[in-house]
């Protein structure tokens, strides 16, 4: 009996799974066991025709008694990864070849011809490799880059498995993957849409800002053309540079979701995505029969866009609470659950009315009261407590799109964006607090950094009397006082910050 190490992908981490071949004289068999899924019992054909490709003897002599056993037995092993193991682990139970398996890990599917393709999941089994202590890792020649994000780990690119057992048998050497430096990848960050682009909206860009420093989640209404598309288009361009520890957290969530391209297997951006409002919970949260992560988690570090957003499905809008509340989603099935992280910015944008022509200056509204009231109860009441920002972003007269004046440029922002998020970050570091961004506080912090005087108390205390605020909703005005406070560089919360924070909140009779 053989033993070759591989890797399962198990939410967003890897574990090792040991493929054990055994080969002995009896009748004829090829059997695949240890909870594999279709993919993987027709390994057997990939695995055959592979060998044969490569000029060996594949298992299908009539005397010949082939049990492959994926160990642990009780995870699920989905996916075409384990082709080369098992092709390996054969080649040696038959003797055919002869190498040491010894601290080395194998992961790649393969064609018929023998020729190894890309799988998902890379960067999360490098990372497996270099917490076991495993110092050679075999992958396809298009996974490389990927995996040699991890430092102090040998990569190997194969291209075929005739040239891994040359490599393995020491008839020809593989020269191991330079390291991938995320900094000689980065390059320059390119956004097709600039703010200055946009003419007027001052009050909707302020807001945006604001989200844009803190990670605050923003709610944009306005009637169709008023530009809130292209507003939150824009974000991107004014949010500051991914950290190295981000760039990793995201690539390795993009890997498993087979979203990463080979020629760039990096995610240098911060992630945009805009869903249609006809998604599914599956496609936004995440699981399936094979969980993978969904849109929440692919805009991890980045923004999610919804437009129309009364128009997405009830449950599915229902299903945001907990992400927007706790930064990750965790998925529950009958076989395993799955924890991924969410930590986004919603940037969510609606009509005020079925038509989008409420309190239109030129336009009537041809929608009656019930038809509004039933537009708006789209949106529960908890969801909206959980956005910070509420900003209505009205149409442009004639004057402010024909203006000559070039309004200020996405770098000049950015750089204030950039600016609070320092202080933010220092002011978290000191105190040895894993969080980057004033929404991400709980209730100590807020306790502790939203310290405010005596006429911001006043006026908060006036304010949650008037405006019924809810316990989380007045600690997420404390936490965007906050934020408004660090892009003023102001180290305590004035009255002007809960002002303009409480102006922030929805009206009462809007919804």
């Amino acid at each position: 009996m053989t033993r070759v190490l591989s890797a399962a992908i198990m939410g967003l981490d890897a574990r090792i799974i040991e493929v054990e071949v055994d080969l002995t004289s009896g009748l004829h068999i090829f059997n695949i066991v240890g909870l594999a899924d279709k993919a993987v019992e027709e390994a057997k054909e990939r695995v055959s025709a592979a060998i044969k490709n490569s000029e060996l003897v594949p298992p299908r002599k009539k005397n010949q008694r082939l049990i492959v056993n994926l160990a642990p037995a009780d995870i699920k092993k989905a996916g075409p990864a384990y082709d080369l193991p098992i092709a390996l682990g054969y080649l040696l139970a038959s003797k055919q070849i002869s190498f040491s398996p010894e601290n080395k890990l194998f992961v790649g599917e393969l064609g018929l011809d023998g020729k190894v393709r890309s799988v998902n999941g890379i960067l999360s089994s490098a990372l497996l490799a270099k917490r076991k202590g495993i110092k050679i890792f075999f992958v396809p020649k298009d996974n490389a880059k990927e995996a040699a994000l991890v430092k102090n780990l040998e990569v190997i690119p194969i291209e075929s498995l005739a040239q891994a057992i040359a490599h393995l048998e020491n008839r020809i050497i593989i020269k191991p993957q330079p390291a991938t430096r995320i900094e000689e990848i980065l390059g320059k960050n390119l956004y097709s849409i600039n703010m200055a682009y946009i003419k007027g909206q001052e009050t909707a860009k302020r807001a945006i800002e604001i989200a844009a420093s803190g990670a605050h989640n923003l709610l944009m209404i306005g009637s169709p053309g008023s530009g809130k598309s292209l507003l939150a288009k824009a974000i991107p361009s004014i949010l500051p540079k991914m950290t190295r520890d981000e760039i990793l957290e995201v690539t390795k969530i993009h890997s498993i979701a087979g979203k990463l391209h080979y020629k760039l297997p990096i995610i240098t951006q911060r992630p945009f995505r805009a869903p249609h409002h006809t998604a599914s919970e599956a496609s936004m949260i995440g699981g399936g029969a094979f969980s993978k992560p969904g849109e929440i988690s692919l805009t991890h570090r980045g923004v999610l866009f919804l437009d129309e957003f009364p128009e997405f499905h009830r449950n599915l809008l229902e299903s945001l609470r907990q992400p927007l509340e706790d930064g990750l989603v965790s998925i529950s099935r009958a076989k395993a659950s799955f924890v991924y992280p969410a930590k986004f910015i919603l940037i969510a944008a609606m009509n005020p009315c079925p038509c989008g022509y409420l309190n239109h200056p030129t336009r009537a509204c041809t929608c009656s009261a019930i038809q509004i009231r039933r537009y708006r109860q789209k949106i529960s009441g908890p969801l909206l407590d959980r956005i910070d920002l509420h900003v209505e972003v009205p149409p442009l007269k004639y004057e402010k799109l024909a203006s000559e004046k070039v309004a200020e440029d996405s770098a000049a922002i950015r750089k204030r964006v950039e600016r609070a998020r320092k202080i933010q970050k220092r002011r978290f570091e000191m105190a040895k607090l894993s969080f980057v961004t004033n929404s991400e506080m709980n209730i100590p912090e807020i306790k502790k950094y939203c310290q405010i005087d005596q006429f911001g108390k006043i006026l908060l205390r006036n304010a949650v009397d008037k405006m019924n605020l809810s316990a989380r909703g007045y600690h997420r005005v404390l936490k965007l006082a906050r934020t408004i406070a660090d892009l003023a560089e102001e180290e305590k919360i004035s009255r002007n910050h809960i002002a303009e924070a409480l102006q922030y909140r929805p009206k009462q009779e809007e919804y």
